[in-house]
């Protein structure tokens, strides 16, 4: 189907205000502008009943975390969330609202981890301070509120492809057991290929994006064939948790992301794949300029209470403990 009405009045808006591509700025104001689109698009902000920073350790050092939690005492069934930014932009503030409407739609604990960047910090980094924050949590459960027996793991983007990564390590150590697994148009497959045609908009997320990123985060092309770098190239899916992939029509990372379904679906992993026509890459993060965004976060929100047992909170009143 065409480009859906939204995305091309958004597309028509960066082209009158003559928005550059993220990869022709430097790193410092790619980083800026990629966190003031998506607080552009990311509509209201919704009050949690609490949101708090604090940190857990990490491979080289502290990582920072940011903790959304609604209503509820004790222990509460917990989504890790990593925020997307192809590796090399983010911070726990790009995924704040994704992390407020989650935890109000789920009622459960969301906890967002602060990585390092590449390329200052380049693969394996960001897997090992993901994988050390969902471990540190599943065994600081009374410190953090966290039930481990109803632990996800998410992200989209680089987020998902980071959420995919832990579960294959968490299988090969065997533990902490993770109950779920949301993936947003994650990047599964990092090896070179052919730019195909129509995909080099500049006003939107192409091929050329993709390169960038990778660039940044695998300074050693070899590094793709690695499936934590790629996680499509996994030798064995079995035993993964339960996982929603959702992808965006025209998003150049659609086709592995719904390769990525295909093989846990062959491998025996329940998984749900919600393709929204008409959408682009980063549609997930910006509800508030599409309304495909707003569904795809709903339909996250369902998946995730089905498999973690949990029921909506509703957002907070402004103020209540929200900070």
């Amino acid at each position: 189907m065409p480009l859906d009405p939204q995305v091309v009045a958004y597309r028509a808006a960066r082209e009158a205000a003559g928005v550059p591509p993220l990869y022709t700025q430097s790193l410092a104001q790619a980083r800026a502008a990629d966190l003031a689109a998506i607080r552009a698009g990311g509509g209201d902000v919704e009050p949690v009943r609490e949101v708090r920073d604090a940190t857990v350790p990490g491979p080289a050092g502290d990582l920072p975390v940011r903790v959304y939690r609604p209503a509820g005492a004790g222990r509460l069934p917990t989504l890790v969330y990593f925020f997307g930014g192809g590796w090399t932009l983010g911070s726990v503030d790009t995924a704040d609202g994704i992390c407020r409407r989650l935890a109000n739609a789920t009622g459960c604990q969301v906890v967002t981890v602060g990585y390092r960047l590449a390329p200052e910090h380049p693969f394996p980094a960001a897997v090992h301070d993901c994988d050390a924050a969902v471990r540190w949590l599943a065994g600081h459960a009374d410190e953090f509120g966290v039930d481990p027996d109803r632990l996800a793991v998410g992200g989209d983007s680089a987020g998902g492809n980071l959420a995919a990564a832990v579960t294959l390590l968490a299988r090969e150590r065997g533990g902490p057991a993770l109950a779920a697994q949301l993936l947003v148009y994650p990047n599964t497959d990092q090896r070179e290929r052919d730019d195909p045609a129509g995909e080099q908009d500049p006003l939107l997320f192409n091929r050329h994006s993709v390169a960038w990123y990778r660039g940044h985060y695998l300074p050693d092309p070899a590094d793709a064939a690695d499936p934590l770098a790629s996680p499509l190239l996994a030798d064995d899916l079995t035993g993964l948790p339960p996982a929603l992939v959702v992808t965006a029509e025209y998003d150049p990372l659609r086709e592995e992301g719904e390769r990525y379904a295909e093989r846990l679906r062959a491998a025996g992993v329940p998984v749900e794949l919600a393709r929204y026509d008409g959408m682009i890459h980063g549609f997930f993060a910006m509800p508030g300029a599409f309304e495909a965004g707003r569904h795809a976060q709903d339909r996250a929100a369902a998946f995730l209470r089905d498999r973690l047992g949990s029921a909506p909170a509703g957002p907070a009143e402004a103020g209540a403990g929200d900070g």
